[in-house]
C-alpha cells in the first residue's frame, strides 16, 4: 500500500488575495477526493511563488546536507525531519541507513505542515520508491506525539527551517519543543551549529531606503511627509531586511571588519533569549548606515562541512572599498540572502580606529542591534517602533525620490487649479497624493480610501496637516476600498478627480500589474465621475525587454535528479522553466531585476499592452516581435508597467529595472535562446483578463 492511501484525508485552508479587489479569499486544499485536479492546479499557483525550487537548485546546499547526513548517521535509527519539503533530507537519511545490515530497524518520520507541499512530497517519495521508507505527517511538529504519531523519540534530527535572518521561520521554538517532546537525550543533529556575522557599512542607497526625513531636507517642493519635529512619523518596521547585498556592492563602503555575533548550537536545546555586547573597531571615517549580517552553517560535528550566506566581498582584499571587488556570479541563489539592519536617522558617525559599542539581542524569532559611539547613541529598539506609519524600505525611498515627486506635483498642479472646489478621491493608499491635493488646493475636498493603511493613515494625516498647511476638515479617510463610497452614502456631488499612484499597502512584493486594481476601482466609481473628470494616472503601459538572466535561470530551471533522487515530478508544480512538456511554460514571477545576479538587457524597451483608465475596465492584449540589439543568451523577458499621468504623455512614472524600488515581472523562456546575429527576433504576447485581474504571458518564435 502506498503512503498516500495509508494516511487519512487531510484538509487545509490557504489564504489568497484577489488581485482586483485586494480582498482575502480562503482556498480549500484537500488530500484526495474528487477535487484532486482542481487542488493540483491550486497547489501549482501557491507553490510556484515559493523558494522551494530555488533551494533544490542550490547544488552546494544539497551536497552539503547529504555529506553531513552520511557522516552523522552511523547505524539504523529513528530520524525526524522537520519542515521536510519535498522529502529530500528524509530520502538522504533513508538511503544512508539502507546501507547497514540492520536496515529494517531504520525509521524516518517526515513532518511537513504545509499541505500542498506535503502532497507534493508524497509524489516525490513514490517516484523514488521511498513511500514505505519515509512516513509523512501533515502536521506541525508541535502537534506530533510520541506513542501516537511517532513510535519512539528520534535519535537524529535533520531539519532546514532557516531563513535569511536564521531565526524567522521559528527555528528556536521548534527546536525547543523537539528537545522536550520528540527527541532522545543527547540526539545528533544536522545541521550542528550556526554562527551569525555582521559588518558596519556606509551606503547612499541604504540611506535612501530608510531615512525619509533627511532626504526631504534636500527637496524644495513644499510637501513635508516628515516635518521638522516629526522626523519619525513615517518609517520602516524594526526588523532585518533580506537583500542581495552583493548586488549593491559598488555603493557600499565597509566601516569595519566582519565580526562574529551569535553562535547557535543545534545539538542542544536553545535558549529563548540571548544578548551580547562587544566593541567594534571602525576601519575608516564615515557614517554607519546599516549593519549587514549573514550566517555560516556548520553541518557536521567535526566541522568539515560548511555553508555560508556571506556577501562575496568577504573574500576581497582588505582595503575597505567594496567597489574594487568585482563580484562573480557563481552560486547565486534567491532563497537565502544577506540581511540589512538599518541604523535610525542619518546614521552613526564613526572615526577610523575608534571603538563602536555594539549590542545584539535575539528572541525566539528575530535578532536586533543597538550601536553607540562615544556619547552618541543610535538605538533602533525605540526609534523605529514609534512611527505612525510603517512602510517598506522601497516605499520610503520612492517618497523621497525627487523625480518621482516632481512628476506627480507637475501633473496635479497643471489640472487641479482649474476647478473652484473640486471633489477628489484618492483610490489607493497614497498619503503623498492626499497631502499634495490638500496643499495645492485649499478648496478641494478629498476622500482617501486607504484600504490598507486605514486608521493609521488618518492618524498620520492629522499629525502632519498643520505642517503642510491644510485642514483635516476637508479630508475624509474611509479606510476601505473606494467602491464602498456607494454603500456608505458619502458622495453628495460628482467626482472631479480620481487619483492613485497606484500603491496598495502590502502589495509591494506582487507582480506589477496587480496595481491594476486601480482600474477596477475607477470602473466601479464610473457613475459618480463628472463628465470631465480627471483620472490620474490616465493610462498604464505594459513594457517589456528581452534579458540575459543566467543566475536566475539556473535557480528556476527544471529539476531532474537532486543528489541522486528524482525530482522531475515537482517541476510543473514549483513553476520551473526549461525541459518542460510541449505547450507548457513557467509562470511569470516578481523579482527585483537588479538583485538577480548577472543581468543584461538584450533589446530595446517596447510597449506590449496599453490599459486606458479613461474607459471602464475591459480585456486587452498585445503581441509583438522583439528585435535583439545585443548578442548573448536570452533567458526571458522583464515586464513592468509605466504609469502615464497626463493625456500628453509628458509625465510618466516608470517601474522598470532602471528604478530599484519596484519589482518587475520575469517570464523565463522554455529554453534559452542564443542570439548570434543582430537581426535575431523573439516574440511575446500578453492577455489581460479583466474578470480575474491576471495577465497571461507567453512567448513564441516569430516566423
Amino acid at each position: 500500500m502506498s503512503a498516500t492511501t495509508a494516511c487519512p484525508k487531510t484538509r487545509a485552508f490557504q489564504l489568497r488575495v484577489n488581485p482586483l479587489t485586494g480582498d482575502s479569499e480562503w482556498i480549500v486544499v484537500e488530500e484526495g477526493g474528487d477535487r484532486e485536479e482542481l487542488e493540483e492546479k491550486t497547489s501549482e499557483n501557491l507553490l510556484a511563488t515559493t523558494s522551494y525550487l530555488d533551494m533544490l537548485n542550490d547544488s552546494y546546499r544539497n551536497w552539503a546536507f547529504r555529506a553531513a547526513i552520511e557522516k552523522t548517521i552511523k547505524k539504523p535509527c529513528h530520524v525526524l525531519d522537520i519542515g521536510a519539503g519535498t522529502g529530500l533530507l528524509s530520502m538522504m537519511a533513508a538511503s544512508t541507513m539502507a546501507k547497514f545490515e540492520e536496515a529494517s530497524e531504520a525509521n524516518v518520520s517526515a513532518c511537513e505542515s504545509y499541505l500542498p507541499m506535503g502532497k507534493l512530497m508524497r509524489r516525490v517519495l513514490w517516484e523514488n520508491q521511498m513511500e514505505k521508507k519515509v512516513k509523512v505527517f501533515h502536521k506541525r511538529s508541535d502537534e506530533l506525539l510520541v506513542g501516537v504519531d511517532l513510535q519512539s523519540p528520534a535519535e537524529v534530527l535533520v531539519s532546514e527551517i532557516l531563513d535569511s535572518e536564521l531565526l524567522g521561520e521559528g527555528l528556536i521554538p521548534t527546536l525547543q519543543q523537539a528537545y522536550d517532546m520528540l527527541l532522545t537525550k543527547n540526539p545528533q543533529t544536522v545541521p550542528y551549529r550556526a554562527t551569525t556575522y555582521g559588518q558596519l557599512v556606509e551606503s547612499p542607497l541604504l540611506w535612501k531606503l530608510h531615512d525619509l526625513f533627511s532626504n526631504e531636507i534636500n527637496l524644495s517642493d513644499g510637501i513635508h511627509l516628515t516635518p521638522a519635529g516629526l522626523e519619525r512619523v513615517i518609517g520602516i518596521k524594526k526588523q532585518q531586511y533580506a537583500m542581495h547585498c552583493t548586488a549593491m556592492s559598488r555603493e557600499i563602503r565597509l566601516l569595519s571588519e566582519p565580526f562574529k555575533i551569535f553562535e547557535f548550537d543545534f545539538w542542544k536545546k536553545p535558549e529563548s533569549h540571548g544578548e551580547i555586547e562587544m566593541s567594534i573597531k571602525a576601519s575608516g571615517d564615515g557614517n554607519v548606515i546599516a549593519v549587514i549580517s549573514w550566517w555560516v552553517l556548520q553541518l557536521d560535528e567535526e566541522g568539515s562541512i560548511f555553508y555560508s550566506t556571506a556577501p562575496r566581498w568577504t573574500n576581497c582584499p582588505d582595503n575597505g572599498m567594496v567597489e574594487n571587488c568585482i563580484p562573480g556570479n557563481e552560486n547565486w541563489c534567491d532563497h537565502w540572502k544577506q540581511c540589512v539592519w538599518f541604523i535610525s536617522g542619518a546614521g552613526l558617525p564613526v572615526s577610523k580606529d575608534k571603538l563602536v559599542l555594539f549590542k545584539a539581542a535575539y528572541d525566539e524569532i528575530k535578532i536586533s542591534y543597538h550601536l553607540k559611539c562615544d556619547d552618541q547613541t543610535c538605538c533602533n529598539n525605540f526609534n523605529f517602533g514609534n512611527c505612525l506609519l510603517e512602510l517598506s524600505p522601497e516605499r520610503v525611498a520612492v517618497y523621497g525620490d525627487k523625480d518621482w515627486r516632481s512628476g506627480f506635483i507637475n501633473a496635479m498642479r497643471n489640472t487641479l487649479n482649474v476647478r473652484s472646489a473640486p471633489l477628489c478621491i484618492v483610490a489607493d493608499d497614497s498619503v503623498f497624493l492626499t497631502i499634495l491635493i490638500s496643499s495645492l488646493s485649499k478648496n478641494a475636498n478629498t476622500i482617501s480610501s486607504f484600504p490598507g493603511i486605514q486608521e493609521k493613515g488618518a492618524q498620520y494625516l492629522r499629525a502632519i496637516a498643520d505642517s503642510n498647511g491644510f485642514s483635516m476638515d476637508r479630508v475624509k479617510v474611509i479606510g476601505k476600498r473606494a467602491s464602498y463610497l456607494f454603500t456608505d452614502n458619502l458622495i453628495q456631488q460628482k467626482v472631479d478627480f480620481l487619483v492613485g499612484e497606484p500603491f496598495y499597502y502590502g502589495n509591494e512584493g506582487a507582480l506589477p500589474w496587480q496595481n491594476l486594481r486601480f482600474w477596477k476601482e475607477r470602473t466601479l466609481l464610473d457613475s459618480i465621475l463628472s463628465e470631465d473628470a480627471v483620472i490620474m494616472p490616465c493610462k498604464g503601459i505594459l513594457k517589456v525587454c528581452a534579458m540575459s538572466l543566467p543566475d536566475l535561470w539556473r535557480s528556476r530551471c527544471s529539476l531532474k535528479k537532486v543528489e541522486g533522487f528524482d525530482h522531475s515530478v515537482v517541476n510543473k508544480t514549483l513553476g520551473a522553466c526549461g525541459d518542460l512538456p510541449p505547450m507548457l511554460e513557467g509562470p511569470c514571477l516578481p523579482y527585483y531585476i537588479w538583485q538577480c545576479g548577472e543581468v543584461e538587457e538584450l533589446s530595446e524597451i517596447l510597449p506590449l499592452v496599453e490599459f486606458n483608465f479613461l474607459e471602464p475596465i475591459h480585456a486587452c492584449s498585445g503581441k509583438i516581435k522583439i528585435e535583439f540589439s545585443k548578442l548573448g543568451i536570452c533567458h526571458g523577458f522583464a515586464l513592468w508597467i509605466d504609469w502615464v499621468l497626463d493625456n500628453k504623455k509628458s509625465l510618466v512614472v516608470s517601474t522598470g529595472p532602471i528604478s530599484r524600488y519596484w519589482k518587475q515581472g520575469v517570464k523565463l523562456l522554455s529554453k534559452p535562446l542564443a542570439v548570434n546575429a543582430a537581426d535575431s527576433f523573439a516574440g511575446i504576447e500578453a492577455f489581460f483578463d479583466h474578470s480575474s485581474g491576471e495577465i497571461s504571458i507567453s512567448s513564441f518564435s516569430p516566423s
